[in-house]
């Protein structure tokens, strides 16, 4: 598994949102390989977009990793319960993200299902297995993810994207992002992007 290139989030992040769509993402965690299949994202438009951390650039520690080269991590809590995973995307200063919002779990399943559940994969019910990876907190939950893995490079070998299958363009729908209702019209942006599977249920809110 080669991860994608550098170039490919060195481009608007609504490109990113919409090409990360049946990719997978990797977690080499020293022990074990964690594999999910990228199923829902988010753009976020930078300094113009009342939805992002950085709009009127804003600069904090938070954000500052979001000002650096595209093609990192970016992980924040919200609520003090839940961690999200984000992609930063664009050239250096131009602080957008694409949030990963929900996925298949590929390989590690048992891993996955001990992290969310506390349980083995093949102790879930059906409902839990749909649901293990169906919102950004629960991936980040899934695969051990916390704001300690924040400014990891995604062109590495650790925490990484890497190629999926073909995605048609009849498989993706788009829709306004959620749990931006603060963000005045720009709530009502279509930058929320889904890729629908026999798999896949109506993802979750966290």
């Amino acid at each position: 598994m080669q991860a994608l290139s550098r170039e490919f989030y060195l481009r608007g992040a609504e490109t990113v949102a919409k090409e990360l769509l049946g990719k997978h993402l990797v977690w080499r965690n020293g022990k074990q390989e964690l594999i999910l299949r990228i199923t829902e994202t988010e753009a976020y438009l930078g300094i113009s977009d009342p939805a992002c951390h950085s709009y009127g650039n804003r600069r904090t520690s938070r954000t500052e990793v979001m000002y650096g080269l595209g093609g990192h991590s970016y992980i924040y809590l919200i609520y003090g319960m839940y961690n999200m995973l984000n992609a930063v995307t664009g050239e250096a200063v131009d602080p957008c993200a694409v949030l990963i919002r929900g996925g298949e779990p590929v390989e590690g399943t048992d891993a996955m299902s001990r992290n969310r559940f506390g349980v083995p994969w093949g102790e879930l019910s059906g409902t839990q297995r749909r649901s293990l990876c169906d919102g950004p907190g629960k991936i980040c939950k899934a695969m051990g993810l916390s704001r300690a893995h924040n400014g990891l490079d995604l062109t590495g070998s650790e925490l990484f994207i890497c190629a999926g299958g073909e995605i048609a363009p009849y498989q993706i729908e788009m829709g306004p992002r959620i749990g931006v209702d603060y963000a005045g019209e720009a709530a009502k942006w279509a930058l929320n992007f889904k890729l629908y599977t026999c798999f896949t249920s109506k993802m979750s809110h966290f």
